[in-house]
């Protein structure tokens, strides 16, 4: 009781101090790579906190460069194979140091225009769909996960799940969504061809219209996934400082189960030494490992060698 009560105060205490304005990032998805009609996977990035339409192409700590940065080794791994990779960011990422970052709020909104995303998306194209999901956008993929028709869910500097408590939630019945609530969809959608072994942009082709309205209702029937498996991974690099998040959830504040825990079931990949936003970094095994996740090759992903 005694611990609770401290984590509580904790977690209140960072919650006031970080109280300041949430301000829109901005949204944004770019599909890069192959065209979505002739791909032969697609990989969907989802971003965290700090992210905005002004940064979307900075260096591969931000979505559109580590759609690059995921397009370029997955050439090395794999040249014949078509892959789109779509940069994402449907949602308002809220700043790192806010009380936004500290709950779930914008995620659960989030999670309601990934689903109307992906749902596009699996109309457009055959291929499997992959997630991969950084830190505060795990919470959100966590959301919006269940009943999708994904091949693989790979969260990756995770603070945690929300109310998913084992691999298996993640992978049930699809969330209940209202449409009394429903925000537009994202209409800045553009299709970006990239170049496989260089990454170089070439000029874009006509932007592509975003999801109607009320497609995440169909999806609630979950019938274009059944009978599918989903394979759920997790990573944390070692110099991660959200190894350092208490994994619990106090009324609105905190995100609950550490999809690293050896409970939770997941598949554990090598993210090796990097921190928090140096996944998509290359040269590095979490490069190497979520291109191989997202070309759909599990037995050559390298299994992380201890748990963070």
């Amino acid at each position: 009781m005694l611990k609770k009560l401290a984590i509580a105060t904790v977690l209140v205490g960072a919650a006031v101090a970080l109280m300041t304005p949430a301000q829109a990032s901005g949204r944004m998805i770019k599909v890069y790579g192959a065209d979505l009609a002739s791909a032969d996977r697609v990989a969907v990035i989802v971003p965290g906190a700090d992210t905005t339409a002004a940064t979307f192409e900075d260096s591969a700590r931000r979505p559109g460069g580590a759609a690059r940065a995921l397009l370029a080794q997955a050439a090395g791994l794999s040249p014949g194979t078509r892959l789109a990779v779509v940069a994402w960011l449907g949602y308002d990422a809220p700043p790192t140091w806010s009380l936004g970052a500290l709950t779930d709020s914008a995620a659960v909104e989030g999670a309601r225009e990934l689903r109307r995303t992906v749902l596009d998306l699996h109309r457009h194209t055959a291929a499997p769909i992959a997630l991969l999901c950084h830190s505060y956008g795990s919470v959100l993929c966590a959301a919006a996960a269940p009943g999708l028709p994904v091949s693989d869910l790979a969260v990756f500097g995770s603070p945690g799940l929300g109310g998913a408590r084992t691999a298996t939630d993640l992978a049930g019945s699809p969330a209940e969504w209202s449409s009394s609530g429903d925000r537009e969809p994202v209409t800045t959608v553009s299709r970006t061809a990239l170049t496989a072994s260089a990454g170089t942009p070439a000029p874009a082709s006509t932007p592509r219209g975003a999801v109607a309205p009320g497609d995440h209702v169909r999806a609630a029937s979950g019938e274009a996934v059944q009978g599918s498996t989903l394979r759920v991974w997790a990573a944390r690099g070692r110099n991660d400082w959200i190894r350092f998040v208490p994994h619990t959830r106090i009324g609105p504040v905190g995100f609950g189960t550490d999809p690293m825990s050896r409970g939770f079931g997941a598949r554990h990949f090598d993210a090796g030494a990097g921190g928090h936003s140096d996944y998509f970094t290359p040269g590095t095994p979490s490069l190497r490992n979520l291109t191989w996740i997202a070309l759909g090759h599990p037995a050559r992903v390298t299994a992380a060698p201890t748990t963070p």
